[in-house]
């Protein structure tokens, strides 16, 4: 079934924070994930737009995971998934912050990507997650909502800012580029805003003071 209008974000009428500073460290590490790995997916394009405005940034430094690139096996177990999971492990334990792109299948999110949360469980601890969805009428938003939780168990805060595009592709161009970046450039300013801010707080805190499960 296809990857199911405005981008939409739960961004609030007074005006954006400014981006926090990062300090004397080293630019934060931002993991844009890939959620879907579908044959004719619509993730790149979404993807690689926000990967784009996040690299613009001088305080973040971009990691774009595509996880059809490093499939696990099913259940996320044996020698096969320690092989795969081995190639996007460290790039997710060197993150300090992710942001998930993903699609809405059935109300929920794509199985490959909780076959990917699953298989990695430290890589999670103690770092913001944020999202951006994009599906039918609702935006992928109730699969936003089915992954909250999920991050949560895994001793991971997710961010209240999202991104969402109802009926997406017919939102960009043949390029790749927003049709009305006006629309949806100040809600990705927005979350990445408040994972910046949640990046700064928790890597300053998991230096101070590891983070114990």
């Amino acid at each position: 079934m296809p990857e199911t209008s405005m981008p939409e974000t739960s961004m609030p009428e007074t005006s954006t924070p400014e981006p926090a500073a990062a300090g004397a460290g080293a630019p934060l590490r931002l993991a844009v994930i890939i959620g879907s790995t579908r044959q004719g997916r619509f993730g790149p394009t979404v993807a690689n737009w926000f990967a784009g405005r996040a690299a613009a940034r001088e305080d973040l430094d971009v990691d774009l995971i595509d996880l059809a690139e490093a499939p696990l096996p099913a259940l996320g177990h044996g020698p096969g998934s320690v092989r795969a999971g081995a190639q996007i492990a460290p790039r997710l334990a060197a993150a300090d912050a992710f942001v998930v792109v993903t699609p809405e299948y059935n109300h929920s999110f794509p199985a490959p990507l909780k076959n990917a949360i699953d298989a990695h469980n430290q890589e999670w601890h103690a770092k913001p997650v944020g999202f951006v969805s994009y599906g039918g009428i609702s935006g992928g938003l109730r699969a936003v909502e089915q992954l909250r939780p999920v991050f949560a168990e895994l001793h991971a805060v997710t961010v209240r800012a999202t991104v969402s595009f109802s009926n997406p592709w017919d939102r960009f161009a043949d390029d790749g580029r927003p049709l009305r970046p006006e629309d949806c450039e100040g809600p990705a300013k927005y979350l990445l805003d408040q994972i910046t801010w949640w990046a700064i707080a928790l890597r300053n805190a998991r230096a101070a003071h590891p983070y114990a499960s």
